[in-house]
């Protein structure tokens, strides 16, 4: 076990306070029917700054982009796909050519109506390199899509893709109007213009969204509530005093640090759920010292992934080993996990040509403040084998700017994708829409294209396994630690589930009961 202890790791990080965890289920819908009307406040820890929801990166813009958007699908609690924009959905007995089938009658929030013309348009951009979707590379192997009538919509693909309908649901996979595309997806930079349950009422990107119920979505019961506002704090504790306060209702994400001290509050009901949510260390494989796999293997033997958990999850998490799939995946596949080794870490700097060590800035985004705790964790733990590490944190609206997708050494943080192919093309593939690491290891990309074509589950089975040795084995990014998700509501609000996904929130389905305060 490695000397650093709670105090060194919170002496460098600002001193946050610790407290013992609590376990609390998903709040469950009460018996009576939801109540109809009221404003839910919503809290998030980073700014909104994106509007355009083919371009969202973050929860807080997932989270507003639901609110505004449908996409074709969207996913239950299960990881499964449900109707969104869709009704039904067929394919062929390959997999290659899939049918989708609208609602009918849906309008945008401009009164114009919502065509397979429009699915197409969407689609179309998402696939332009020029849009820079993250849903580029997410979706599935799509040679074509193209529109039988106004409400059948038919995607043509290059492979047998079993996972199309779940990959629908993506973030960044929300219908927006073929007018719009065509005359630029600029003014969605400024506008929502889509046919998600609540319309924009203005839009401050660091400060407050506010939304109001959509009177024309495709379901007439919901939403339940008539206003959402979602509030933006810079800061995780005054972000939680304000919902102890009452100020707020559900803060739609916890910090570590913050969870006990939410859990013991009068009034407010603790959630959490497990994830394969991670942070990570990116190295730049295509550069020194990173280009040498010996540097990165030497490093991720430094690691004491049992403290990480205590540590940077605060218990509430599950040790990594450096792939981004955990049990919560379906093709997980367990290996041993890797102990700290700082003989044999020492071994391979020298190897690798560093006899003495070598020196490295790490970057950290000081949103969520875990991405600098591990940061600090790791440099410590490392110390001991010859690596000196400088640690340098950064707003988060900086950091997404300058350094990340271009740094060499910085720390990342993502949400559990639904699918393990999902996860392996957003960040890991040569061509991943997120291709961080710059790893381009051709035996992956093989195994996982090979992969996401296979219809047989057990040859699936057996190539994500493959896959996962060799992240494993290569280490284009350490992997310590996975979160569990952690939030909180006030016990009035009704219907609200966290999500594993980390970026799915459903607020469509959520009411407010007794004792609820009664808001303008």
């Amino acid at each position: 076990m490695t000397q650093l202890t709670r105090r060194l790791l919170l002496g460098a990080t600002g001193g946050l306070a610790l407290g013992a965890p609590t376990l609390f289920g998903p709040a469950a819908r009460a018996a009576n029917p939801p109540r109809r009307g009221g404003t839910l406040r919503v809290s998030v820890d980073q700014a909104v700054s994106k509007l355009n929801p083919l371009l969202t990166r973050v929860n807080p813009e997932y989270l507003v982009a639901e609110l505004l958007y449908s996409a074709l699908t969207r996913l239950k609690l299960d990881m499964s796909a449900e109707p969104d924009l869709a009704e039904s959905w067929t394919s062929s007995p390959d997999l290659t050519e899939w049918t989708f089938v609208l609602r009918k009658g849906v309008v945008f929030h401009d009164g114009s109506p919502c065509t397979a013309n429009d699915v197409v348009a969407t689609f179309t951009a998402i696939l332009d390199p020029k849009t820079a979707s993250p849903a580029r590379q997410y979706i599935g192997p799509i040679a074509k899509v193209s529109a039988k009538d106004d409400t059948t919509v038919a995607f043509s693909l290059s492979a047998p893709y079993a996972d199309m309908p779940v990959m629908l649901a993506n973030t960044c996979a929300k219908i927006v109007p073929a007018t719009i595309v065509n005359g630029g997806l600029t003014r969605l930079d400024r506008e929502a213009v889509g046919t998600g349950p609540f319309k924009l009422v203005s839009f401050e990107p660091e400060r407050l969204i506010v939304v109001t119920r959509n009177d024309a979505y495709y379901d007439k019961e919901r939403p339940y509530l008539n206003r959402v506002e979602v509030r933006v704090y810079p800061d995780p504790t005054s972000e939680g005093s304000a919902l102890i306060a009452g100020d707020n209702d559900l803060q739609a994400s916890v910090q570590p640090t913050e969870y006990a001290r939410l859990a013991k509050a009068n009034g407010v009901q603790a959630l959490r759920v497990p994830s394969g949510q991670f942070c990570n260390v990116n190295m730049g494989c295509d550069q020194k010292p990173f280009n040498d796999v010996r540097v990165r293997q030497a490093l991720a033997l430094c690691v004491d992934r049992l403290a990480m958990v205590d540590l940077i999850a605060e218990g509430y998490g599950t040790p990594g080993n450096d792939s981004p799939l955990n049990p919560a995946y379906r093709f997980y596949s367990e290996l041993p996990l890797k102990k700290p080794d700082i003989a044999k870490a020492k071994t391979l700097l020298a190897e690798a040509g560093y006899p003495k060590g070598l020196t490295a800035t790490m970057i950290a985004s000081d949103r969520p403040a875990t991405r600098t705790q591990l940061a600090v964790a790791l440099r410590e733990m490392a110390k001991p084998a010859g690596f000196t590490i400088d640690v340098q944190t950064m707003p988060h609206a900086t950091y997404l700017d300058q350094v990340w997708k271009k740094g060499p050494f910085y720390v990342g943080f993502y949400n559990m994708q639904p699918t393990a192919d999902a996860i392996f093309s957003l960040l890991y593939t040569s061509n991943a829409a997120w291709n961080e690491t710059r790893w381009n290891n051709a035996a992956f990309d093989k195994v996982v294209g090979e992969a996401r074509i296979t219809i047989d589950e057990g040859r699936r089975r057996e190539l994500y396994a493959e896959a996962q040795r060799l992240m494993n084995l290569d280490v284009p990014s350490i992997i310590p630690v996975f979160f569990d998700l952690l939030a909180a509501q006030r016990k009035w609000v009704e219907g609200y589930h966290l999500h594993p996904r980390g970026a799915v929130f459903r607020l469509d389905t959520v009411s407010l009961g007794d004792g609820a305060p009664r808001r303008g």
